[in-house]
Formats: structure tokens, C-alpha cells, sequence
């Protein structure tokens, strides 16, 4: 697999730099323009504050790009035409020449192929709630591909608007090896807890290096989440946040949303309908956990 290196992640793959992966789908499809810009940007910063180097994964024209130059950030930021990507859909964006941005599932794919170790995101997909299915249930292929691609994946959980109970259970039955980062409970996203207790707990660095470097020696075909609760003081309530995704999965419904286009629809919906709320904590965990990717692969480099 043919993959296009920026000149900043070439030299630390050349000199064994710590490098963090991060997805593009949080630009295309995660917040409204200009501010995808802004958190683009932010989230490669804060990479680097902590010594790692940030990968920005894309498929741009065609080719898979990892690390983006300023002018492509932009044309996902801005294009219409950026079309949602994971790993089945590759191979039809590819032949096309077309652009596509990263979910968890294709940035994950994408940077194991490239030998990269810890990948940063908000949070993973899962298993939708029942009536968000058409004739059954939804499942996210991000819990299918954490059972066979060997990275660390630094995420606030899964998404609030999934059933979490059954995403942490199907991540159980994959074999994925889920670990809170100073925490007992899996984290719900915009919220630091989901009532779900966690199998493992590292509550310190030290601590969450020791089992990243025992999970690589084992060489096994699963990868390892870790559980980051979004920072407190930009968490929201549980019943706050369960009265806006109620609101929102209302209007998807009606709407005839339904697969890939829920978790894109239902996002949108709850930054209009909490006035913007919703994104500001989006940024807040998705640059927090930016932040632990970095210093963990730093660590582990």
C-alpha cells in the first residue's frame, strides 16, 4: 500500500520520532467552518507542544496522504465534496481520484500500515441505538477494526448519542483491550461518565506506558482504546446532554437518516440545538486527548 508522507512525519518515521496519528473526518464532518479550521490546527499543536509529531490522515485526489500540507486541512475544511471514509470505502475513493476524510476505522488502518502506534481522536463509533437502524442494528466498522489493527487508540469514549452498554460490550467480544485513564467508569463523550464500569484503570503515565508496552510485546491483532473523560470543568451534564440527543435523534428520524450519515447528522443537530455547546466540549476532549496520544508516544518512542 502506497502511502504519501509529509516531509515532517517522513523524518521522525527516519529517526524514530514519536509521531501521534490523527483523523480527518473530525474537519470534514466534526464542526462547521471556520471553526474546523481552528480545531485542525489546535490539535496538531498540541501534539507538538509534547514533543511528538503530528498525522493528519486523508486521502487527497486519490492518494493516501499522512501528514497534510496547510492547503489540503483546507479543501476538507471547505469542499462539499469531502465523502466520509473508512476502509470499504478506500479502494472506490482511490480509483476515483476523489477526496475522502478518515473516520477512527481508515485513520487506524492507514496508520498501522505506516508503523504508527498511538492515534488520537474525540470519539469512536459503536452500536447506534435501536431505532436509528433500519432493519436492525447499526454498528460502527471503528469496533470492527480495533479487533484487527494493532495502534492505541486515545479517545472520551464512544459517542453519547450510541447505546454505550452495547459498544463496550461488542468491543469485549472483539478482544479489544479497553483502558480508563484515570478512571473506573467508560466515559459518554460530552459527559466524563456513562454509569459502565471499565475492566482496567492506569491512573497515571507511568503506569498507562508500562501496559502500551506490554500490549505491543504481546503482538496480538487487537488494539487497545483508552478510555480519557472529556476535562471536567467543560463536561456537561448527563440529563442535559440525554434531553439534546433526544431532540436530535427525533429529527434524524423524521428526516430518513439513517447508516453512516446518523452520527454527522446528529452531531450538527446538537451543536444547533445547544447553541454551540456541544462543539466546545467536542474541542475540549478532542485536544485533551491529543494531548495524553502525545505524551504517550512520546513514552513509548
Amino acid at each position: 500500500m502506497k502511502i504519501e508522507f509529509s516531509p515532517d512525519v517522513a523524518e521522525a518515521r527516519k529517526s524514530g520520532q514519536a509521531i501521534v496519528a490523527l483523523e480527518s473526518t473530525i474537519i470534514s464532518h466534526g464542526f462547521p467552518h471556520p471553526e474546523n479550521l481552528a480545531v485542525a490546527a489546535e490539535m496538531e499543536e498540541t501534539v507538538r507542544q509534547q514533543g511528538a509529531v503530528p498525522a493528519t490522515i486523508a486521502l487527497i485526489d486519490g492518494n493516501i496522504k499522512c501528514g497534510l500540507t496547510e492547503s489540503e486541512v483546507h479543501r476538507l475544511a471547505t469542499d462539499a465534496g469531502v465523502r466520509k471514509c473508512s476502509v470499504r470505502d478506500m479502494a472506490v475513493i482511490m480509483a476515483e481520484q476523489a477526496i475522502g476524510s478518515t473516520t477512527v476505522a481508515a485513520t487506524a488502518f492507514i496508520a498501522a500500515k505506516a508503523g504508527i502506534k498511538v492515534f488520537a481522536t474525540g470519539g469512536i463509533g459503536g452500536v447506534h441505538r435501536r431505532e436509528e437502524g433500519a432493519d436492525g442494528y447499526d454498528i460502527s466498522s471503528d469496533l470492527l477494526e480495533l479487533s484487527r489493527t494493532n495502534i492505541i487508540v486515545v479517545s472520551a469514549g464512544a459517542k453519547s448519542l450510541l447505546d454505550l452498554p452495547a459498544t463496550l460490550e461488542v468491543l469485549e467480544t472483539y478482544s479489544v483491550a479497553v483502558v480508563g485513564y484515570e478512571t473506573n467508569e467508560f466515559p459518554a463523550f460530552h459527559t466524563r461518565s456513562s454509569g459502565l464500569k471499565l475492566p482496567h484503570r492506569a491512573d497515571s503515565l507511568d503506569q498507562l506506558t508500562a501496559i502500551g508496552r506490554s500490549h505491543f510485546e504481546l503482538d496480538g491483532e487487537a488494539g487497545m482504546l483508552v478510555c480519557n473523560p472529556v476535562p471536567e470543568e467543560a463536561a456537561m451534564k448527563v440529563d442535559e446532554i440525554e434531553s439534546l440527543i433526544t431532540q436530535a435523534r427525533a429529527e434524524a428520524i423524521s428526516e430518513g437518516i439513517k447508516g453512516a450519515a446518523v452520527t454527522p447528522y446528529i452531531l450538527a443537530a446538537l451543536n444547533r440545538l445547544s447553541d454551540g455547546r456541544t462543539s466546545e466540549v467536542n474541542k475540549a476532549l478532542a485536544l485533551n486527548n491529543a494531548d495524553l496520544a502525545a505524551r504517550l508516544a512520546v513514552r513509548l518512542a
